[in-house]
């Protein structure tokens, strides 16, 4: 059971992080778009995330995909500059997302990718032949992180309109602007790096 924990906080750890900012990134741009009365969608956005990255540690696990971190440090900035830009082109006039299951096969494609980031550490942590055991306290680790990344942002986001008044649209745009302008930051650094 000990070994169990180790694997929830490790999930946890990985989400909240402040050294894991790409996750932190891509999970606020991932929401940006969202009003507080969509709290279910946000709800299904997340946990589709958290099944991307189940199937990615499952192949990684049994050895059917390897993971190559040089790929993976540019599609990660990658995944987050398309989530911004995905925000800002669907935000329809009446400040909504304008396709919901756009956002939710976004979510399941780029936690596919998000999850090769540390599939290596999954894998280098798993001590027997079982993974599902270790597998669900991740992502329940995961899970549990990222809703609370979640609501601390949508907690923002209430005193941002309660208190100052401000429009969704430029919530929207301000945190996927930033989303977008950090992830070119971090994919310029690994592209730096392979030079």
């Amino acid at each position: 059971m000990n070994n169990l924990s180790s694997f929830f906080t490790n999930g946890w750890d990985h989400i909240v992080d402040i050294h894991a900012y790409d996750h932190l990134l891509f999970v606020m741009t991932l929401c940006a778009a969202f009003k507080l009365t969509q709290w279910k969608q946000i709800l299904v956005i997340i946990t589709a995330f958290t099944i991307g990255h189940s199937g990615t540690l499952i192949l990684s696990a049994l050895d059917i995909i390897p993971a190559n971190s040089t790929i993976v440090d540019m599609l990660i900035p990658f995944t987050i500059m398309i989530t911004a830009l995905a925000n800002i082109i669907n935000y329809n006039k009446h400040g909504k997302f304008s396709d919901t299951k756009v956002k939710y096969g976004i979510a399941l494609v780029f936690g596919l990718i998000h999850g090769l980031a540390f599939a290596s550490n999954f894998k280098f942590m798993l001590f027997s032949d079982s993974i599902i055991m270790p597998l669900l306290a991740f992502n329940i680790g995961i899970e549990v992180g990222q809703i609370f990344i979640v609501l601390l942002f949508m907690t923002s986001l209430w005193l941002y309109t309660k208190f100052i008044n401000g429009a969704h649209f430029k919530w929207n745009l301000f945190i996927s602007g930033a989303g977008f302008g950090i992830a070119a930051t971090i994919l310029l650094n690994a592209v730096n790096d392979v030079q």
